[in-house]
Protein backbone atom coordinates (compact mmCIF):
# COMPACT_ATOMS: atom_id res chain seq x y z
CA UNK A 1 0.00 0.00 0.00
CA UNK A 2 1.19 3.35 -0.89
CA UNK A 3 2.39 5.40 1.64
CA UNK A 4 1.47 9.45 1.70
CA UNK A 5 4.72 11.58 3.13
CA UNK A 6 3.48 14.52 5.67
CA UNK A 7 3.46 18.01 3.35
CA UNK A 8 3.01 16.64 0.20
CA UNK A 9 -0.63 16.26 -1.37
CA UNK A 10 -1.98 13.66 -3.04
CA UNK A 11 -2.27 14.11 -7.16
CA UNK A 12 -5.20 12.52 -8.44
CA UNK A 13 -6.61 12.08 -11.88
CA UNK A 14 -7.82 15.70 -12.24
CA UNK A 15 -4.56 16.83 -11.46
CA UNK A 16 -2.83 14.44 -13.28
CA UNK A 17 -4.66 15.56 -16.46
CA UNK A 18 -4.28 19.72 -15.52
CA UNK A 19 -0.42 18.85 -15.04
CA UNK A 20 -0.47 16.79 -19.12
CA UNK A 21 -2.71 20.34 -20.30
CA UNK A 22 -0.28 22.43 -18.83
CA UNK A 23 2.65 20.26 -20.50
CA UNK A 24 0.69 20.65 -23.95
CA UNK A 25 0.26 24.36 -23.84
CA UNK A 26 4.15 24.86 -23.24
CA UNK A 27 4.73 23.04 -26.38
CA UNK A 28 2.45 24.22 -28.55
CA UNK A 29 3.23 27.75 -27.93
CA UNK A 30 6.92 27.05 -27.60
CA UNK A 31 8.89 28.46 -30.34
CA UNK A 32 8.74 27.15 -33.89
CA UNK A 33 5.50 24.95 -33.51
CA UNK A 34 2.52 25.06 -35.75
CA UNK A 35 0.40 27.61 -34.50
CA UNK A 36 2.31 30.22 -32.38
CA UNK A 37 3.76 33.03 -33.55
CA UNK A 38 6.40 32.74 -35.56
CA UNK A 39 9.49 34.97 -36.58
CA UNK A 40 10.86 34.51 -40.17
CA UNK A 41 14.31 33.42 -41.28
CA UNK A 42 16.51 36.15 -41.60
CA UNK A 43 16.84 36.07 -45.55
CA UNK A 44 13.33 35.61 -45.88
CA UNK A 45 11.87 38.73 -46.95
CA UNK A 46 10.56 39.22 -50.21
CA UNK A 47 9.24 43.03 -52.11
CA UNK A 48 6.21 43.40 -50.48
CA UNK A 49 5.68 40.59 -47.76
CA UNK A 50 3.84 43.48 -45.28
CA UNK A 51 1.98 44.97 -47.94
CA UNK A 52 -1.23 43.00 -47.89
CA UNK A 53 -0.81 42.87 -43.68
CA UNK A 54 -0.56 46.50 -43.22
CA UNK A 55 -2.31 48.11 -46.38
CA UNK A 56 -4.98 45.26 -46.84
CA UNK A 57 -6.31 44.53 -50.71
CA UNK A 58 -9.12 45.92 -52.54
CA UNK A 59 -11.65 48.64 -50.98
CA UNK A 60 -11.67 52.42 -51.81
CA UNK A 61 -8.67 54.23 -52.73
CA UNK A 62 -6.84 55.75 -50.00
CA UNK A 63 -6.80 59.36 -50.37
CA UNK A 64 -9.09 61.58 -52.89
CA UNK A 65 -5.71 63.33 -54.28
CA UNK A 66 -5.07 62.35 -57.89
CA UNK A 67 -2.30 60.15 -58.96
CA UNK A 68 -0.33 63.03 -61.46
CA UNK A 69 0.88 61.74 -64.71
CA UNK A 70 -0.32 58.18 -65.20
CA UNK A 71 0.02 56.89 -68.93
CA UNK A 72 -2.44 55.26 -70.96
CA UNK A 73 0.14 52.68 -72.02
CA UNK A 74 1.43 50.33 -69.15
CA UNK A 75 4.09 47.75 -69.52
CA UNK A 76 3.63 44.42 -67.33
CA UNK A 77 6.75 43.19 -64.81
CA UNK A 78 7.41 40.91 -62.10
CA UNK A 79 9.94 40.77 -59.21
CA UNK A 80 11.23 37.22 -57.90
CA UNK A 81 13.16 36.08 -54.86
CA UNK A 82 14.46 32.99 -53.84
CA UNK A 83 10.55 31.62 -52.84
CA UNK A 84 9.82 31.50 -56.41
CA UNK A 85 12.72 29.03 -57.36
CA UNK A 86 14.04 28.43 -60.96
CA UNK A 87 11.31 30.87 -62.74
CA UNK A 88 9.65 29.61 -66.11
CA UNK A 89 10.64 32.97 -67.50
CA UNK A 90 9.29 31.56 -71.20
CA UNK A 91 5.41 31.56 -69.81
CA UNK A 92 5.95 34.76 -68.38
CA UNK A 93 7.01 35.95 -71.54
CA UNK A 94 4.96 34.43 -73.85
CA UNK A 95 2.25 35.90 -71.29
CA UNK A 96 3.10 39.75 -71.87
CA UNK A 97 5.96 40.20 -69.08
CA UNK A 98 8.46 42.49 -70.54
CA UNK A 99 10.81 43.55 -67.33
CA UNK A 100 11.92 41.67 -64.10
CA UNK A 101 13.42 42.73 -61.04
CA UNK A 102 15.11 40.18 -58.86
CA UNK A 103 16.15 39.99 -55.36
CA UNK A 104 19.96 39.75 -55.15
CA UNK A 105 20.83 40.38 -51.29
CA UNK A 106 19.24 41.33 -47.88
CA UNK A 107 21.19 43.10 -45.13
CA UNK A 108 24.71 42.06 -45.93
CA UNK A 109 24.21 38.47 -44.64
CA UNK A 110 22.08 37.47 -47.24
CA UNK A 111 22.81 36.51 -50.99
CA UNK A 112 19.87 34.55 -53.38
CA UNK A 113 20.60 31.67 -54.32
CA UNK A 114 18.28 31.62 -57.41
CA UNK A 115 19.43 34.80 -58.21
CA UNK A 116 21.66 33.72 -61.60
CA UNK A 117 18.83 31.41 -62.82
CA UNK A 118 16.12 34.80 -62.32
CA UNK A 119 18.47 37.40 -63.22
CA UNK A 120 20.07 36.06 -66.10
CA UNK A 121 16.79 33.58 -67.20
CA UNK A 122 14.85 36.86 -67.53
CA UNK A 123 17.40 38.44 -69.60
CA UNK A 124 17.67 35.44 -72.21
CA UNK A 125 14.40 35.29 -73.18
CA UNK A 126 14.19 39.08 -73.94
CA UNK A 127 13.36 40.84 -70.80
CA UNK A 128 14.63 44.27 -69.25
CA UNK A 129 15.71 42.79 -65.85
CA UNK A 130 17.20 44.34 -62.58
CA UNK A 131 18.01 43.67 -58.83
CA UNK A 132 16.55 44.76 -55.93
CA UNK A 133 17.98 45.18 -52.49
CA UNK A 134 15.86 44.42 -48.94
CA UNK A 135 16.91 46.86 -46.59
CA UNK A 136 17.26 45.95 -42.94
CA UNK A 137 18.20 49.58 -41.57
CA UNK A 138 18.96 48.20 -38.07
CA UNK A 139 21.79 45.74 -39.00
CA UNK A 140 24.36 48.11 -40.70
CA UNK A 141 24.70 51.28 -42.74
CA UNK A 142 22.89 51.95 -45.54
CA UNK A 143 26.48 52.53 -47.77
CA UNK A 144 27.58 48.76 -45.96
CA UNK A 145 24.22 47.53 -47.72
CA UNK A 146 25.02 49.47 -50.65
CA UNK A 147 28.42 48.14 -51.42
CA UNK A 148 26.71 44.28 -50.19
CA UNK A 149 24.25 45.14 -53.04
CA UNK A 150 26.51 46.01 -56.07
CA UNK A 151 29.22 43.67 -55.01
CA UNK A 152 26.78 40.84 -55.27
CA UNK A 153 24.63 41.12 -58.35
CA UNK A 154 23.17 44.83 -57.87
CA UNK A 155 25.63 46.77 -60.50
CA UNK A 156 24.05 48.42 -63.56
CA UNK A 157 25.53 47.89 -66.70
CA UNK A 158 25.12 50.26 -69.91
CA UNK A 159 23.78 47.11 -71.99
CA UNK A 160 20.21 48.63 -72.72
CA UNK A 161 18.34 46.30 -71.00
CA UNK A 162 19.84 46.47 -67.57
CA UNK A 163 17.72 48.41 -64.83
CA UNK A 164 18.92 50.09 -62.07
CA UNK A 165 19.16 48.68 -58.72
CA UNK A 166 16.21 49.05 -56.72
CA UNK A 167 15.92 49.85 -52.66
CA UNK A 168 12.91 47.77 -51.14
CA UNK A 169 12.53 49.59 -47.83
CA UNK A 170 9.52 48.76 -46.07
CA UNK A 171 7.88 46.73 -42.82
CA UNK A 172 10.58 44.71 -40.82
CA UNK A 173 9.53 41.31 -40.46
CA UNK A 174 11.61 40.80 -37.93
CA UNK A 175 10.43 43.22 -35.53
CA UNK A 176 9.63 46.62 -34.92
CA UNK A 177 7.76 48.40 -38.39
CA UNK A 178 11.10 51.13 -38.26
CA UNK A 179 13.63 49.02 -37.16
CA UNK A 180 14.19 50.94 -34.16
CA UNK A 181 14.60 54.38 -35.99
CA UNK A 182 13.36 58.07 -35.95
CA UNK A 183 11.72 59.54 -39.00
CA UNK A 184 15.08 61.53 -39.57
CA UNK A 185 17.28 58.35 -38.83
CA UNK A 186 15.19 56.42 -41.48
CA UNK A 187 16.15 59.48 -43.84
CA UNK A 188 19.44 59.59 -42.91
CA UNK A 189 19.93 55.56 -43.53
CA UNK A 190 17.96 55.79 -47.30
CA UNK A 191 20.40 58.81 -48.36
CA UNK A 192 23.38 56.78 -46.70
CA UNK A 193 22.04 53.99 -49.41
CA UNK A 194 21.10 55.70 -52.28
CA UNK A 195 24.38 58.03 -52.07
CA UNK A 196 26.79 55.35 -51.79
CA UNK A 197 25.02 53.13 -54.93
CA UNK A 198 25.05 56.32 -57.09
CA UNK A 199 28.92 56.27 -56.46
CA UNK A 200 29.32 52.96 -57.43
CA UNK A 201 27.17 52.69 -60.31
CA UNK A 202 26.37 56.23 -61.68
CA UNK A 203 22.87 55.50 -61.42
CA UNK A 204 20.29 56.71 -58.76
CA UNK A 205 18.72 53.56 -57.52
CA UNK A 206 14.86 53.27 -57.46
CA UNK A 207 13.14 53.28 -54.45
CA UNK A 208 10.25 51.00 -53.55
CA UNK A 209 7.90 51.66 -50.97
CA UNK A 210 4.34 52.09 -49.88
CA UNK A 211 2.92 55.22 -48.72
CA UNK A 212 1.93 54.21 -45.37
CA UNK A 213 5.09 52.85 -44.17
CA UNK A 214 6.70 55.78 -45.86
CA UNK A 215 4.62 58.17 -43.71
CA UNK A 216 5.22 56.12 -40.97
CA UNK A 217 8.76 56.13 -40.39
CA UNK A 218 10.29 58.88 -42.50
CA UNK A 219 7.66 61.38 -41.81
CA UNK A 220 6.12 61.07 -45.16
CA UNK A 221 9.94 62.72 -46.08
CA UNK A 222 9.87 64.45 -49.76
CA UNK A 223 13.93 63.96 -50.09
CA UNK A 224 14.09 61.81 -52.34
CA UNK A 225 11.20 63.12 -55.16
CA UNK A 226 13.33 64.58 -57.63
CA UNK A 227 16.51 61.99 -57.94
CA UNK A 228 15.19 58.30 -57.38
CA UNK A 229 12.03 56.95 -59.27
CA UNK A 230 9.49 55.63 -56.95
CA UNK A 231 7.97 51.65 -56.92
CA UNK A 232 5.00 52.47 -55.21
CA UNK A 233 3.42 49.20 -54.06
CA UNK A 234 -0.36 48.84 -53.47
CA UNK A 235 -2.58 45.75 -53.73
CA UNK A 236 -5.61 47.95 -55.07
CA UNK A 237 -7.25 49.08 -58.37
CA UNK A 238 -5.43 52.23 -58.27
CA UNK A 239 -1.99 53.32 -56.17
CA UNK A 240 -3.54 55.83 -54.20
CA UNK A 241 -1.70 58.38 -53.20
CA UNK A 242 2.22 59.01 -53.32
CA UNK A 243 4.46 60.09 -51.04
CA UNK A 244 5.77 63.50 -50.50
CA UNK A 245 7.94 64.49 -52.98
CA UNK A 246 6.78 62.43 -55.80
CA UNK A 247 4.54 63.43 -58.29
CA UNK A 248 4.26 59.92 -60.36
CA UNK A 249 5.13 56.95 -60.16
CA UNK A 250 7.45 54.51 -62.29
CA UNK A 251 6.53 51.43 -61.19
CA UNK A 252 3.25 49.91 -58.83
CA UNK A 253 3.51 46.65 -57.84
CA UNK A 254 -0.60 46.28 -57.99
CA UNK A 255 -0.73 42.19 -56.49
CA UNK A 256 0.72 39.44 -55.01
CA UNK A 257 -1.30 36.95 -56.31
CA UNK A 258 -0.65 37.22 -60.58
CA UNK A 259 -0.06 34.33 -62.88
CA UNK A 260 3.64 31.93 -62.53
CA UNK A 261 5.14 34.54 -59.66
CA UNK A 262 2.81 35.92 -57.44
CA UNK A 263 4.22 39.74 -57.77
CA UNK A 264 3.09 41.65 -60.40
CA UNK A 265 3.58 45.42 -61.63
CA UNK A 266 2.84 47.96 -64.22
CA UNK A 267 5.71 50.03 -65.53
CA UNK A 268 4.03 53.55 -66.11
CA UNK A 269 4.50 54.11 -69.54
CA UNK A 270 4.99 52.12 -73.10
CA UNK A 271 7.96 49.82 -73.40
CA UNK A 272 10.45 52.81 -75.18
CA UNK A 273 10.07 54.77 -71.88
CA UNK A 274 11.51 51.18 -69.89
CA UNK A 275 14.09 51.28 -72.38
CA UNK A 276 15.37 54.51 -71.88
CA UNK A 277 15.03 53.58 -67.70
CA UNK A 278 17.20 50.93 -68.79
CA UNK A 279 19.50 53.80 -70.69
CA UNK A 280 19.85 56.34 -67.95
Amino acid sequence: MPVHRPGTARRGPLAAAGILLSALTLLLTAPGISGAAQTPARGSATMGMGVAAHDGTGGPPRSTRAVQAVQAVQTEGVDTSSHNGNVAWSTLWNSGVKWAYVKATEGTYYTNPYFAQQYNGSYNVGMIRGAYHFATPDTTSGATQANHFVDHGGGWSRDGRTLPGALDIEWNPYGAACYGKSASGMVSWIRDFVNQYRARTGRDAVIYTATSWWTQCTGNSAAFGTTNPLWIARYNTDPGALPAGWGYYTMWQYTSSGPTVGDHSKFNGAYDRLQALANG
